[in-house]
């Protein structure tokens, strides 16, 4: 198992450009199971997770081919559906929550779709509820095997219906949208995630030809098609690597521009950041963070402690609450952060504390940071990362801190964040992986 070795303290400087997002990465790399034509998708991170998927839609039968610079041609014209009922498909469509999104393209063209309970961060309950009554919705039979934790789908001849999502599940609205595209009919859905990652799957899906309105809002419908043909996409840059960078340069008080950030698809991500202090310029598409030496945490009008809280899009993304968490930590002032949708993110704080943070964590869902205003510097330890978002936020800390740190479990890290020390270690981070 690698490591990273960091030696903390050290002010950063120059240029960085995001991967490309690695949460729609998972969703449009499922849809060229949708088409027997080729697709081409540029600007796809090469990460853990993504690589994964790529193998497993290799595996299925499906034609990759890479191209150029993180540039890959798929063609699903021989697809082996038997291989779900394989004893590796089990094993490997396991290893990855990403892998539940092929279960939508594969029912909505072959008429199943299966899936082992899939795998990934163990952040708390993630469950599938979501995805597997809007395919019943649609008219899929469901047949769970509960000795072999298998899920299943099967349909004949789906068909387009109204459904209210009983949560804005983002990957239950992918894979409910790729299943309700070649459904006979018209498919209503309210309730619906509007990520950017959702609107570049639907944005995808209308070049290969299907006819998906209201992209962006919560109430999407679909027309259902008889077929769809291949297309060119290119995928946004990583909104939450872009946070991370922006977090990174705060803690670590460093002057970073971050190239190519797509600004109009970040939301609220710079303004949350900005609350917490941190100054930032944005220069056409890229945004400049300056060297700053002190940042104060906002108030609420009332002079109340601020709180800064996950929500459904166009809300604050809980990927980049962890991230929020560590920088707070030498801020001056105090920020409630509420982690509403998953119970076990929260649980890397104790690293935080002993690496010298002042942190009260006050149930699973939220914890409060004191900001030690840089009064007292972060100090170097031994940590192990629980999942990929934790990882880098211990990461953040690390670099900012004084002494060496030592990370281990970094395989969660590279699952969600492209040759990061590399790419650190060209803006002057003393990072190495052994």
């Amino acid at each position: 198992m690698s490591v990273f070795e960091i030696i903390g303290g050290k002010k950063l400087k120059g240029e960085i450009i995001p991967q490309g997002a690695k949460n729609e990465a998972l969703q449009i790399l499922c849809a060229v199971l949708l088409t027997p034509e080729k697709v081409v998708i540029q600007n796809i991170p090469d990460i853990v997770d993504v690589n994964k998927l790529i193998d497993l839609l290799r595996d299925l039968g499906v034609k990759i081919e890479k191209t150029g610079h993180e540039e890959y041609t798929f063609q699903a014209d021989d697809v082996n559906v038997d291989y779900l009922n394989s004893a590796e498909f089990k094993k490997k469509g396991g290893s990855l929550r990403g892998s539940i999104m092929i279960v939508g393209p594969l029912l909505s063209r072959f008429g199943k779709g299966y899936i082992p309970r899939p795998g990934g961060d163990k952040i708390g309950r993630r469950r599938l509820d979501t995805h597997f009554i809007g395919f019943q919705n649609l008219g899929a039979k469901f047949i769970y095997d509960d000795e072999n934790d298998f899920y299943k789908v099967e349909a004949s001849n789906l068909k387009g219906c109204y459904m209210l999502l009983d949560e804005a599940s983002v990957t239950g609205t992918a894979n409910i949208i790729m299943a309700a595209v070649l459904a006979e009919g018209k498919t209503t859905i309210f309730n619906a995630a509007c990520e950017p990652y959702i609107q570049q799957l639907c944005k995808m899906l209308n070049s290969m030809g299907a006819k998906i309105t209201g992209i962006g809002s919560n109430l999407l419908t679909i027309e259902g098609v008889e077929k769809m043909h291949g297309c060119t996409h290119r995928m946004l840059p990583d909104m939450i690597e872009i946070g991370s960078f922006i977090g990174l340069a705060a803690m670590t008080q460093s002057e970073i521009t971050i190239k190519n950030v797509a600004y109009d698809e970040l939301g609220i991500i710079p303004s949350t950041f900005q609350r917490l202090g941190i100054k930032m310029e944005r220069r056409g598409d890229d945004l400049f963070i300056p060297e700053q030496e002190k940042y104060e945490i906002d108030t609420f009008i009332d002079g109340s402690i601020l709180t800064i809280a996950d929500a459904i899009w166009p809300g604050f993304t809980p990927d980049l609450l962890s991230i929020v968490l560590v920088v707070a930590t030498q801020a001056k002032g105090t920020v409630l952060i509420h982690q509403k949708m998953f119970e076990s993110r929260l649980f890397f704080v104790d690293k935080l504390i002993d690496m010298g943070a002042q942190i009260i964590l006050c149930d699973p869902h939220r914890a409060t940071v004191i900001g030690l205003n840089r009064e007292h510097q972060l100090k170097g330890i031994s940590m192990t990362s629980p999942d990929i978002r934790a990882g880098v936020s211990l990461l953040i800390a690390a670099l900012s801190a004084n002494g060496k740190s030592t990370i281990h479990n970094i395989e969660q890290i590279d699952r969600g964040y492209q040759h990061i020390d590399v790419r650190l270690q060209k803006l002057g981070a003393q990072i190495v992986r052994k």
